[in-house]
């Protein structure tokens, strides 16, 4: 992603592992940081040592918080010295004291360093002559710790005396309580002392899971330097900060108080707001002298073994060995794909949006300070996304997780949304809220496509998997009475017996039941909504123009697979359930799809035929027959969107109407009071089979007049202007910010993939640029390196890491960019680099995983670096020449060849394009 332009970026990397660094950075608001492991440890942190920490939706340690609390709540990780004859100095910089000097002179000076995946602020006040720096991070492992190092030093020419203390509050319980029973939870804390620190174990917790007894534990402890252990403690927040004080200037800091010191083995206080308060002996340091304390934060399903806890975690030298092993395993993570590009900047940047994708596995949409929802778990669209990129970076685990997301299709071509933690756990809908979005059936396929090109595991379509079942038929416009959750959420045959079938019948159910499923201008109804969460507003009459396009295309790709599959195994039939018949009327009765009560008069005897049941009786037909309907259905959507969708301006180009509104109405045109278009109506007809080639010109120019805007990028959409009741809440946010006109950067990165697969690389590199250069110009989008969610109207990063567009960058830049593709396994090569994506030598590569094996893809432009001037010439592997298989695409290697390569080191594919 080079660029002529130059980025004036407030951070800078400062080496080849994604670590950089940032002056003052508590001079941006809105910051923060993750802090993760695999185990169920979730924290985030921000300049001041704010954010929190938690294992889940019921379990914080620190209170539960959203983005504005970062700067509006006085409760933080703090580390507060008492500086003898000057008085009380933060060392996370967060004092009332310090707060009121942030734009004065007085101010502290700090600095941010940071990498894959910890935190280190180093700050100093010159007049205090007193400096610290915190490291933060949480091991990689299993363990649900988080990790302090403080390092005090005494930066002046003069003698000091420190008092140190330790003050992170212990919130220890659901997020639920924060405000409802916030009083009456903390009356359940029973909260202990021990050598090392504070634990909590409330008796109860007291949530909507109803009132239990509670194990979960929640501590603080830490250690000074050589081991020594707190002098005493302050387990009881109102007692710390004292009557009239606050978490930002405590009492007991500010008037230098006595802690508390346990007779006979501990302090016990049961019904108060707890703190983990931790005094360290005075200590007086000589000019330039240091000293180092270790906090551990810990959540525990029982009582903390705090010996053996601060046995692995409270020293410096644990400290020290656990932080380079997590840099090595993040960085092991994360380097499973490399680029190296004529820009390093944009290289190392990549490394945190490859980063972004096992975030967001690890957080779900729900722990960090911005959050879509906050109760935790993952949507449909997130499962099939999600392995989007782990399918580039961890391919090894993804047959088994595509399997068992497909136990989640009901066999009315809908799904469960309810997704619980086990993979393959899917949950029955008890809250009576009935709800499908359109596009959920859209997307598994292009998912499992990408899996097949990678793998050309093609007996993954039939390996078997279960349906799911609750008590919503008809995609949710009926109730089955008779279900009741005691039968368990798997499908049935009339004999009673768990049905299975096919996963090619998954498929085909999740695309052809739409197809029928239409509106009264013949498009698929919107339903609950489509990919846009935010057109939730018409339901009856709304139709989606754009994921029509989505299905057709689908369609159109099942037929050719099931061409592939035929002449790949030699078989010439396809086993179906005996109800799936009806949905490929060519193959008995067809029906006309010009007529919308045809299409509902055979969705309605599908239904009837499949009653939240099947009979358990297959049927079987003939590959080329039911290829032969999916081709036919898709090129009649085609032809109708063409015909009836096209919207021509008066500006001599045009575009797809994406949507009907709740009135019936089309939404996309040029009107009296404005023009409107959305970005996703132009995706994926783009995407797929559906824009004619003749037309993409055409929708390039209108989407640069009409979305393209130089301080936000590509908007999602135009300002339509009003509320928009009868299409969807979107259009209640303010224009400019998330789903109404912001530039959304999971349909922008699309947009960009899609105009690469089209051939237009020019005009896709622009887009993708956009995106790297909005995201890395700190100045206006004031985020750490990534991709946020959207940036909204002033040019911010908002919802920062947690977001799927990072999947499709990552997938973009390896199979569309450096064209690092599958063909049904085989691996196919088709650069679409541009000039200044070489370096100066006219290189440019990648690392990757294809074929179970490390390759390193280098590109050589021994001629013009100009895409479309250059064609593979040659290939080496391992310095031996490679015999090419040329194809309209580019060139093929075969996955025999790279699969009889020895695993475990890299190896090289070196490509001359002449």
């Amino acid at each position: 992603m080079n660029h002529d332009h130059k980025i004036k970026s407030g951070w800078s990397f400062t080496g080849n592992n994604g670590d950089f660094r940032l002056e003052q950075p508590d001079r941006s608001s809105f910051l923060y940081f993750p802090l993760v492991n695999e185990g169920g440890m979730m924290s985030s942190v921000s300049p001041k040592l704010h954010g929190q920490v938690t294992s889940g939706h019921n379990t914080f340690l620190t209170p539960p918080l959203s983005v504005e609390d970062l700067h509006n709540s006085r409760a933080s990780r703090n580390f507060w010295v008492y500086i003898e004859g000057q008085g009380a100095w933060s060392a996370t910089g967060d004092s009332a004291r310090q707060n009121a000097a942030v734009y004065g002179e007085g101010a502290d000076e700090s600095l941010l360093e940071a990498g894959l995946l910890w935190h280190k602020v180093t700050r100093d006040n010159k007049e205090l002559g007193v400096g610290a720096q915190i490291t933060s991070f949480v091991p990689c492992g299993n363990d649900k710790v988080e990790l302090m190092k403080v390092v005090l030093t005494n930066s002046g020419t003069k003698e000091l005396t420190l008092t140190p203390t330790a003050a992170i509050p212990l919130y220890a319980r659901s997020a639920d309580d924060l405000r409802d029973h916030r009083h009456v939870t903390s009356l359940l804390n029973r909260t202990y002392t021990s050598a090392y620190g504070v634990e909590v174990q409330p008796a109860l917790s007291f949530d909507e899971r109803g009132h239990r007894v509670n194990h979960t534990s929640y501590g603080v402890f830490g250690a000074a330097e050589g081991g020594a252990q707190p002098v005493g403690f302050f387990p009881v927040q109102e007692e710390f900060i004292g009557e009239g004080g606050s978490l930002d200037w405590p009492e007991a800091v500010v008037r230098n108080l006595a802690p508390e010191i346990g007779e006979g083995g501990g302090i016990h206080k049961e019904g108060y707001e707890a703190l983990g308060g931790l005094r360290f002996a005075e200590i007086t340091l000589a000019p330039g002298q240091s000293h180092s304390y270790v906090v551990v934060l810990a959540i525990e399903n029982d009582r903390i073994g705090v010996p053996a806890l601060m046995a692995k975690y409270g020293s410096t030298a644990a400290f020290d060995a656990l932080l380079e092993e997590n840099k090595t395993f993040w960085a092991e993570k994360v380097n499973t794909v490399e680029f190296h590009t004529g820009d390093h900047a944009a290289d190392e940047w990549m490394k945190w949006v490859t980063l972004q994708p096992v975030l967001r596995r690890l957080y779900g949409n729900s722990f960090l300070p911005y959050h879509d929802y906050g109760r935790g778990g993952r949507g449909w669209r997130d499962l099939w996304q999600d392995c989007l990129a782990l399918l580039i970076m961890e391919p090894a685990d993804v047959r088994s997780l595509l399997l068992n997301n497909y136990a989640g299709v009901r066999i009315d071509g809908s799904n469960a949304t309810i997704i619980g933690q086990q993979p393959g756990e899917f949950i029955a809908d008890r809250n009576n809220i009935p709800r499908v979005w359109m596009d959920h059936g859209a997307w598994p396929f292009l998912t499992t496509m990408l899996y097949l090109d990678q793998s050309g595991d093609l007996d993954f379509l039939l390996q078997e998997q279960t349906y799911f079942r609750d008590s919503f038929m008809s995609r949710c416009k009926e109730r089955d009475t008779s279900w009741e959750p005691g039968a368990g959420s798997s499908l049935r045959t009339a004999a009673g017996e768990v049905y299975t079938g096919t996963i090619l019948e998954h498929i085909l159910l999740q695309n052809l039941v739409p197809f029928f499923n239409v509106g009264e201008h013949n498009n698929i109804l919107l339903e609950g909504a489509d990919w846009n969460d935010g057109l939730d507003m018409a339901a009856q009459r709304g139709e989606s123009v754009t994921f029509t396009a989505f299905y057709a295309s689908n369609l159109l790709d099942l037929s050719r697979l099931l061409i592939t599959l035929k002449e790949r195994t030699g078989g010439d039939t396809l086993e179906l359930a005996e109800e799936m018949k009806l949905l490929l009327d060519s193959l008995g009765e067809s029906i006309d799809y010009e007529s919308i009560p045809a299409k509902h008069g055979l969705l309605d005897r599908y239904y009837a035929a499949a009653p939240n049941k099947v009979s358990g009786i297959r049927t079987q037909l003939k590959l080329e027959q039911v290829a032969a309907d999916l081709a036919r259905k898709a090129e009649w959507i085609f032809d109708h969107l063409r015909r009836n969708e096209w919207v021509a301006s008066g500006h001599g180009d045009g575009w797809f109407n994406g949507y009907y509104n709740n009135d019936g109405e089309r939404v996309e045109g040029e009107f009296a009071e404005g023009t409107r278009m959305t970005l996703t109506g132009q995706v994926f007809p783009l995407l797929g089979h559906a824009a004619a080639p003749e037309q993409i010109a055409s929708i390039v120019s209108a989407v640069e007049r009409n979305l393209f805007d130089d301080k936000i990028g590509y908007r999602l959409n135009s300002n339509f202007g009003g509320i928009q009741q009868n299409l969807g809440r979107a259009f209640g946010f303010a224009f400019g910010h998330k789903e109404n006109g912001a530039m959304f950067s999971h349909m922008t990165v699309m947009y960009g993939n899609a105009l690469y697969k089209r051939g237009f690389v020019k005009e896709g590199r622009k887009v993708l640029d956009s995106l790297y250069s909005l995201s890395a110009d700190f100045e206006v989008s004031r985020m750490y390196p990534g991709i946020p969610e959207y940036i909204n109207e002033q040019g911010r990063g908002m919802y920062t890491y947690l977001t799927g567009s990072a999947s499709w960058m990552l997938l973009t830049m390896v199979t569309e960019v450096f064209g690092v593709k599958g063909k049904l396994g085989d691996l196919l090569l088709q650069p679409k680099l541009v000039k200044e994506q070489f370096d100066a030598e006219g290189r440019a590569s990648i690392k990757t995983i294809f074929a179970g094996r490390e390759l390193k893809v280098v590109y050589t432009a021994s001629g013009s670096a100009e895409y479309g001037e250059y064609q593979i010439h040659a290939v080496k592997l391992n310095g031996a020449e490679v015999t090419l298989q040329r194809v309209s695409e580019g060139v093929v290697i075969s996955r025999s060849l790279l699969s009889a390569l020895p695993e475990g080191q890299v190896h090289l594919l070196e490509v001359e394009l002449a």
